[in-house]
């Protein structure tokens, strides 16, 4: 997902999704601890997805 993707999402779908990749990455790295996954690299793609959207999550509270 870009940024320009995260922008045009409106305020309750940019919080619902926010929950929705915080519970895949937990998961994900459960997954990793009990086998280690195909591709690690997954892990840090979901890190910085998850930052994006708390960053936009900021700059709407900021702007508010």
């Amino acid at each position: 997902m870009k940024q320009q993707e995260i922008i045009k999402l409106s305020d309750e779908d940019l919080k619902n999704r926010l929950i929705d990749f915080e519970s895949q990455m937990e998961t994900l790295k459960m997954t990793h601890k009990m086998a280690p996954i195909e591709n690690p690299m997954r892990i840090k793609s979901m890190r910085k997805l998850i930052a994006r959207l708390n960053t936009e999550v900021t700059k709407r509270q900021a702007k508010a």
